[in-house]
């Protein structure tokens, strides 16, 4: 039977492995939108509005701005799946740090038992 530590160790080679599969990454969120143009007459402007699109735009913070892009379905795709990996790293990483600090109670338990 492999010991608590045996098992920390094999879990943790389990996620940096993980790793290996994730791709290009990106934060923000994608949404799909309707907007309203502002032209005089414009079926937009209507009794009930009619609004144009939708379109897929991607957004997210940076230095307390927002940035976006409006995208065609393929750049959509594509981040949606870079959206989906980000996550998916973050995940990984945050149970990799709990494998390492329930590991690293083990270690300095040992430690201090040693030098005694």
């Amino acid at each position: 039977m492999a010991s608590r530590l045996e098992r920390h160790e094999a879990k943790y080679r389990s996620l940096k492995a993980q790793l290996d599969e994730i791709g290009f990454i990106s934060p923000g969120s994608l949404v799909v939108r309707e907007t309203s143009c502002g032209k005089p007459g414009c079926r937009c402007k209507g009794d009930p509005p009619q609004r144009h699109g939708p379109y897929l735009q991607w957004s997210r913070t940076r230095a307390g701005r927002t940035e976006s892009r409006r995208l065609n379905e393929h750049e959509a795709e594509l981040y949606r799946e870079w959206i989906d990996d980000r996550r998916r790293l973050e995940r990984i990483v945050a149970e990799m740090e709990q494998v390492s600090e329930s590991a690293s109670e083990i270690l300095l338990r040992r430690a201090r038992s040693e030098r005694r």
